[in-house]
């Protein structure tokens, strides 16, 4: 390099920050949006921010493995290393041609996320980065080196060390600096390394086996056996507190061949497809789930209807309350869950706020109801995937060991949006029809997010990875989660799946009924390995939403015309061959109980099941005309004798509010109740031959009475039948939970814009060389720049400076404190000066502004060669 050359060098992170473009200062700001929040006044405090440990450990997690690998290897090396350096470390003496051709890449990452800087023959880890990745005694390095035999014999009598350089036949030196030095140079030294390791008995060669790999330190007793006395005597391993010794860095490297990992990972892992199925069954599979996913949740919300479970103290639902559910819904209590965190991210549940508060429908749920079935799987899914909730965990402990209910509180997992979003677009990478390998998947994922420090991913003794970690169970859940809710069928992404992510959907030729791909269990077929697409920046909220929507305008199509009509069976049930019109559907679901569901729903009609289409205030005759209207076959006759029979009962008690009583034109009904003994606990007396007064209350008295087989109805103070009406209880609007941001949200364009603009502006303030004063001073710094003071001058001196620089045209530096007390540098180029203001265009700001002169602290012409 030449003199010109090294004087060009950046000397700090801040001036390598400096000569970037604005495309590269976007690049850095859109990966570490933590850099922006608030933006910084000039570069050397962007370059400070991103030295900051919260900051750096935040970049560090999300490095894919390579580039975690690529740091790891630099702070191991010497700093600065220059780029044949670090690849020696990660390529070893073998020059692995993947992780040479990998390596570029993974550099220019680290370049770009200001983790690294500095041109190739004199790279730099930033500082931070180093104390966390380097090795010492308290935190392994992940390389498993140890200390430089520098850093290792940096308390070493000299005695001791002139003993090493005579056992390894190295002549003695005058100092110990230069003799650690001959050391290290043997040990780096391949050719002499592997003649003094051949001296060694095998006993030797095995403790360094051991140890090469890491962790690179052991214990030895006070008098070591022979085997490790020939190591300490030749500095191949070296005491570093007593009964306890280390491998030198340079020694391990020698044994590893150079290399710094044992198993450089260059290429990410594909993903594998387990099975291929065509198109046009995922799709129609994926749609019958999205079916059942709305009949779940309209089933859990009509549960609800009248007023859910009660809130848990602590909130959330009992452990009682989710089985009930769980039963209601004929689904595992796992999946009960996700249906209800579902359901709560929408905004369709929520708790009533009242005072003994109950879970219950919001408005939001009617709305909801009323859209087509495409926008309503549309607008589960679109919240399934943004949602912070994670259902997985209920039932798990959180900090403080405490049981995780489902709709309680510390539930939110920010990864799990990333996650989730990373699986589809995984499973988009793969050829359409194709289901994955779910461990291909994991393995992908850990390698673009390896998980670092305690949560680092463990190995077995077999070999195989731990599957533990928090990304990998998500990442589980959310491939069942998917196939629940209809994103994917078989296994498999579904076109309206991949719209929802934003993928292309490739169109669909027409379904045929000849021989085709094999379906069903047998389908496997050879693995592919299909390019899966990288990481991308997440979706605006104006991107999710037109995704929805096109996902919804897939869907619509693959989903059944909506039927008007059931059929009626002899044995009082009904069956619909597929999903319902909303109308026919809502009113047979208080005529009739759900016996079964799937692609054909049969209902029963009983006795209970009836009486309540009569308290919703429908007549037999209304009940005759509409299973008449809505029957492809005949009404049976075993149906229309069970709705009369109910009907002439129905309504003969009246039971008001006295406290309460029963009311019935027939006193031999009355005397009937009053001769049951099973009425007895309901107190009851007669006040009159068709009155009986109870001690019990109204709601207590219509069940007293129907459990004895009566058929009674609540009337008004008026004396009209009271009418059950669904839907009765809802909650006050309610906003949906917003998802817990997983740091700092990602700039768009705009923002990056305007704040890599104040950034290059303040620095221009902070940097831009001025004019000495008077007496050869400058307000602060050395050699004419400003060094962070601001500059000083009285208010004559300053009002005089600004008036001739309106005459002039020419840009002044100024020091100015705002209200709010904060002060800051500006280059200005004054318009005008009046009233005890300047107007002038601020080049800090980009913009014309008006500041008051009694908020100006000083201010300094520029130098004549100022850029």
């Amino acid at each position: 390099m030449s003199t010109e050359e090294k004087s060009a060098a950046p000397r700090s992170l801040a001036e390598a920050l400096r000569v970037r473009d604005d495309v590269s200062l976007a690049a850095l700001l859109r990966s570490r949006p933590d850099l922006i929040t608030p933006v910084p006044t000039d570069l050397t405090q962007l370059a400070t921010r991103a030295g900051t440990r919260a900051s750096v450990v935040r970049a560090l997690e999300r490095l894919d493995r390579f580039a975690l690998q690529t740091a790891e290897a630099l702070a191991v090396a010497p700093d600065p290393a220059s780029y044949g350096e670090l690849l020696a470390l990660m390529a070893g003496d073998e020059e692995d041609p993947a992780v040479a051709a990998a390596l570029p890449r993974a550099a220019a990452l680290l370049r770009e996320q200001a983790l690294v800087w500095g041109a190739d023959d004199r790279l730099r880890l930033v500082r931070t980065a180093r104390e966390l990745l380097a090795p010492s005694p308290q935190h392994p390095s992940p390389t498993g080196l140890g200390p430089t035999v520098r850093e290792a014999t940096a308390g070493m009598s000299p005695g001791r060390i002139q003993e090493i350089l005579a056992a390894v036949g190295l002549p003695s030196t005058h100092d110990s600096v230069s003799a650690v030095s001959a050391l290290g140079g043997l040990f780096a030294d391949r050719r002499r390394m592997a003649a003094l390791l051949a001296g060694l008995p095998a006993e030797s060669r095995e403790v360094l086996d051991r140890l090469v790999w890491g962790p690179p330190y052991g214990q030895v007793t006070h008098d070591p056996a022979a085997h490790l006395r020939a190591l300490l005597d030749r500095g191949l391993l070296l005491p570093t507190a007593p009964g306890t010794v280390v491998l030198p860095r340079e020694v391990a490297l020698h044994l590893r061949a150079g290399r710094a990992h044992r198993a450089p990972e260059p290429v990410p892992p594909p993903v594998e497809a387990a099975a291929t199925h065509r198109p046009q069954v995922v799709d129609a599979t994926a749609a019958g789930q999205a079916l059942a996913a709305l009949a779940t949740v309209d089933e859990l919300l009509k549960e609800w209807d009248e007023g859910g479970p009660s809130v848990l103290r602590a909130g959330g639902l009992s452990v009682r309350d989710l089985k009930r559910t769980a039963v209601a819904l004929d689904v595992p209590e796992p999946v009960a869950a996700f249906w209800v965190e579902l359901a709560y991210g929408a905004g369709l549940i929520a708790s009533d706020g009242e005072a003994d508060e109950r879970y219950a429908a919001t408005p939001a749920y009617d709305e909801w109801r009323e859209l087509p079935p495409a926008e309503r799987w549309a607008r589960l899914a679109g919240t399934w995937l943004t949602a912070t909730r994670t259902p997985g965990v209920v039932g798990g402990r959180d900090a403080k060991d405490r049981t995780l209910s489902a709709l309680g509180p510390n539930l939110d997992r920010s990864a799990a949006p990333e996650v989730r979003h990373r699986v589809l677009a995984l499973l988009a990478g793969l050829p359409e029809g194709a289901s994955p390998v779910a461990e291909s998947v994991l393995a992908r994922l850990r390698w673009e997010r390896p998980l670092r420090g305690p949560q680092q991913q463990r190995e077995t003794g077999t070999g195989e990875t731990r599957d533990d970690d928090l990304r990998s169970r998500i990442a589980r859940w959310t491939l069942s989660e998917a196939e629940l809710l209809g994103v994917t069928g078989r296994g498999a992404l579904a076109a309206p799946g991949r719209a929802l992510i934003g993928a292309p959907v490739a169109p669909r030729p027409a379904a045929t009924d000849g021989p085709g791909e094999p379906e069903g269990p047998g389908d496997k077929l050879p693995v592919h390995h299909h390019r899966t697409p990288p990481l991308t920046a997440p979706p605006s909220p104006a991107e999710r939403a037109a995704a929805t929507a096109t996902a919804a305008r897939l869907l619509a199509p693959l989903f059944p015309e909506p039927l008007d009509h059931v059929l009626l069976q002899a044995d009082l049930t009904a069956v619909a061959p597929g999903p319902l019109e909303q109308e026919l559907a809502d009113v047979l679901g208080v005529l009739a109980d759900v016996e079964s569901k799937g692609g054909a729903t049969v209902y029963r009609f009983t006795p209970g099941s009836v009486r309540r289409a009569l308290d919703a205030g429908r007549s037999a005759a209304d009940l005759h005309a509409f299973l008449a209207r809505h029957s492809r076959t005949p009404v049976p006759q075993p149906l229309t004798y069970l709705i009369d029979d109910v009907a002439r009962r129905h309504g003969r008690l009246r039971v008001g509010a006295a406290s309460a009583y029963v009311r019935c034109d027939d006193d031999a009904t009355l005397d009937e109740i009053l001769a049951d003994k099973r009425a007895a606990a309901l107190g009851l007396r007669r006040l009159a031959p068709t009155v009986l007064a109870a001690q019990a209350d109204p709601a207590a008295l219509l069940e007293g009475l129907r459990a004895i087989g009566f058929a009674p109805a609540a009337e008004s103070a008026a004396g009209d039948v009271l009418i059950a009406r669904a839907d009765s209880h809802r909650t006050p609007p309610r906003a949906a939970p917003e998802p817990v941001p997983d740091g700092p949200p990602a700039p768009d364009d705009t923002l990056l814009a305007a704040a890599i603009r104040a950034v290059r502006a303040g620095d221009l303030a902070s940097t831009t060389p001025r004019k000495p004063g008077p007496a050869g001073e400058d307000g602060g710094g050395e050699g004419g720049t400003p060094g962070g003071t601001l500059p000083r001058t009285g208010p004559a001196e300053t009002l005089a400076t600004m008036q001739a620089a309106v005459l002039t045209g020419e840009a002044l530096w100024i020091g100015y404190v705002n209200a709010e007390g904060a002060a800051s540098q500006r280059v200005i180029a004054p318009i005008r000066v009046e009233g005890g203001f300047v107007t002038a265009y601020d080049h800090t700001a980009d913009e014309v502004r008006t500041y008051p002169l009694h908020r100006v602290t000083g201010v300094a012409e520029l130098a004549d060669d100022a850029g």
